[in-house]
């Protein structure tokens, strides 16, 4: 077994233990138990972390993309979800479609 692949192998099991051991520890907590908090924070906190990279430091298409439309987007998007009760799909889209539309102008 090449090393590649037993390194593969040893991090999918990894992951694996991990997601049994979350599932496992998870089943015994109350909704309002603070490690469930924190698993939630840390989660929210990654997503920030994601779409922050993807608008001041995007790659691929994206990257064509002024920074100007790109924030346009988050803006509209951010209104968006608030104004609709958290409609997270019809926030993404309308923050989607403000972002074309400014890149259009441009």
């Amino acid at each position: 077994m090449a090393e590649a692949d037993l390194a593969l192998l040893l991090t999918a099991a990894a992951c694996l233990g991990l997601r049994l051991a979350g599932v496992w520890l998870a089943g015994g907590l109350a909704a309002d138990h603070p490690l469930i908090a924190w698993a939630t924070a840390v989660a929210q906190a990654t997503l920030a972390a994601f779409v922050a990279l993807a608008i001041v430091a995007p790659a691929g298409a994206m990257a064509e993309v002024p920074l100007v439309a790109r924030l346009a987007g988050l803006a509209v998007g951010v209104a968006a979800c608030l104004a609709m009760r958290q409609r997270l799909l019809l926030a993404l889209m309308t923050g989607l479609l403000a972002m074309l539309v400014v890149r259009a102008v441009l």
